[in-house]
Order: C-alpha cells, then sequence, then structure tokens
C-alpha cells in the first residue's frame, strides 16, 4: 500500500522569508566561553534532574515497568504531548484506561471492530478517536513484524549516520504503510493518523517522536534508557516553543523558523557542550521555559532566569507555531 500523504508539522515559507532566515533577531555573537555556558548548563540539568522537579507527561510513563509497555505507553503519551499540560494529561490518562493495565498487551491483540468503542470517544484538540485506532493499528503491525517499537525504528537505521533524522525519515515513511481501513474506513488521503509521524525530509522539527526518543534512548532520573540499540549522542532535541525561546537567548541557534534545521542546530551547540549526550538539557531547558523564567524578548528580562548573565534576552522572537 502506498504510503499516505501528511500535512507538514511546520508550514512551509516563502523563498524570501527563507533567505532572510538566519541572523534576524538571533543569540549568536553573545560573549561568553564555552565553559561557562556549559558549567551553567550543567547546574541547571541538575536542578530539574529528579522525578519530582515538574509536572510532565513522562512521568505518566514511570508507572509501567515492563520495557514492552513502557515504549508502548512513551510513544502515545509523547504522540499526545501538544498542547496545555494539563489538557495533555488527561487525553493520555484517558486512552491509557481504555487500553487497561497491560498496554503492550492491549496493542497486540487489538481488534478495531471489538475494541473501538472505548477508543473512539477519546479526543485531544483536532485528533479523533479514530486517528488512535489508527495510531494502534501502526504500533500493533511493529510489535507483531519486529517484536518492538525499538526494533522496528532500527530496521530503518544505519547507526553511522551523525544523528537519527534518516532514521526517522525511514520510521515515519514504513509506518503509514500500514493497511488503515479498519481505523477509516476509506482512509482519508491526509488522516489525522499522519500528525504523529512527520518527516524531517519535509522540514518538520518532529518534536514529538524526537521527545518520545530522548525517554527511550537516554538514561537518568528522568529518561528512562529501555531502548539499548540507539546511542544517545545521535539524538535531536524535541524543538517546543520553550526550547527556541532559550536556543535563541542562549545563542544556540541563528534560525528563527521551527523546522528540522534549527533542531539540528541547536542540538549541534549542545553537542559542542557534551558530544555524548546533548539532549540530557532538555528537559531542564523547556521547564525553565514554562515556569516563564526566560525573558527573551519580554519587559522582564533576565530578571527570573536562572541563566541569568549567559543570554541575550532584549533580542525579539518571531511569533511561530511548534505543533
Amino acid at each position: 500500500m502506498a504510503a499516505l500523504r501528511c500535512r507538514r508539522e511546520i508550514p512551509l515559507r516563502s523563498s524570501r522569508s527563507r533567505n532572510n532566515d538566519r541572523g534576524r533577531g538571533s543569540g549568536f555573537g553573545i560573549r561568553r566561553s564555552e565553559g561557562e555556558l556549559a558549567v551553567r548548563l550543567d547546574d541547571l540539568y541538575r536542578t530539574f534532574d529528579h522525578v519530582n522537579s515538574a509536572s510532565d507527561p513522562v512521568h505518566i510513563v514511570r508507572r509501567y515497568t515492563a520495557p514492552e509497555d513502557c515504549e508502548v505507553v512513551g510513544f502515545c503519551a509523547a504522540a499526545l504531548a501538544f498542547g496545555r499540560v494539563a489538557s495533555v494529561l488527561n487525553s493520555i490518562e484517558t486512552l491509557l484506561a481504555a487500553m487497561g493495565p497491560h498496554p503492550a498487551r492491549f496493542v497486540r491483540s487489538f481488534d478495531p471492530a471489538r475494541d473501538r468503542a472505548a477508543i473512539d470517544p477519546v479526543v485531544h484538540r483536532w485528533i479523533r478517536g479514530r486517528d488512535l485506532v489508527a495510531l494502534l493499528l501502526i504500533l500493533q503491525r511493529m510489535l507483531c513484524e519486529a517484536g518492538s517499537i525499538e526494533r522496528f525504528f532500527v530496521a530503518g537505521d544505519d547507526p553511522m549516520a551523525p544523528d537519527i533524522g534518516p532514521a526517522l525519515d525511514a520510521f515515519s515513511a514504513r509506518a503509514l504503510e500500514t493497511n488503515l481501513r479498519p481505523a477509516y474506513g476509506r482512509v482519508p488521503k491526509r488522516a489525522g493518523v499522519c500528525f504523529f509521524f512527520p518527516r524531517p525530509s519535509s522540514g518538520s522539527a518532529c518534536k514529538r517522536l524526537n521527545l518520545f526518543l530522548r525517554w527511550m534512548v537516554r538514561h537518568d532520573q528522568i529518561d528512562f534508557g529501555t531502548w539499548t540499540l540507539v546511542s544517545p549522542s545521535r539524538l535531536i532535541v524535541p524543538l517546543d516553543t520553550h526550547v527556541i525561546r532559550l536556543g535563541r537567548c542562549l545563542g544556540l541557534t541563528r534560525y528563527s523558523t521551527p523546522n528540522w534545521k534549527m533542531a539540528a542546530e541547536i542540538t549541534a551547540s549542545l553537542r559542542a557542550i557534551n558530544p555524548v549526550d546533548p539532549v540530557r538539557y532538555d528537559f531542564s531547558l523547556c521547564h525553565v521555559g514554562m515556569m516563564n523564567a526566560c525573558g527573551y524578548g519580554r519587559a522582564q528580562r533576565d530578571r527570573q532566569c536562572p541563566l541569568r548573565g549567559i543570554c541575550r534576552p532584549a533580542a525579539q522572537p518571531r511569533k511561530s507555531a511548534t505543533e
């Protein structure tokens, strides 16, 4: 079956806008040593590296100890991680309640004709129950064909590639080859399930897929390290509005448009500080933004920021959509 055509996560911009994409309002040129930035980011990382540091969907995944449940719940939780935190957490909990105490077992035996009545009422923003039924069919295929989501992912990965961009492209393309007629009947050209499987080659920052990979690949007090076949050094930062704000304020990127190029450039800046585990700073940077402590482009400037002195809060951010 031909792969579904999916809407891009990030809208394309005109060539004129793209030509002006670098340098405008950027934080590059901040005078500070790389060592100073590393010390401050590591201090911030340690502040947030404990399980009670902040409300986050990752803590729902923590309730599951079996690796196969952890990756299934992690994928569903990351897929729904867009919008207000309270709404995100509620939608994840509603879906998991329908899946029961053993989510991987539920997915393996999932029969839309028998089981969709519990899934159809679940709605999260523009995602409808039938889109989640389609997602479960895709996850079912991954588990049945490869044994796990991890092995399905690495089947399209080249471990010599510098990052996981090409692997994400292959992962999403292969996922959307799944027969989704049991979910939709007549499958729409731009089915809602496509939102869960964006592609770097289309320009998408792939925020939620990168978030899922961070949870699965890294290991500390926040992330699980359930996967063993992908190196943390190859991960790309999950690019949400908070990481964009801090990334530009700290001079980690010159891009102004939230897309794969921006995510890769922020990651490259972090990799210069920690080549083994560049994405380790994502959770703390994101939650500084969620606390409204970053004053980039705001009247408060850096008065509340724990990174005060190494950032450039006076720059004006561009408005952008990051979902």
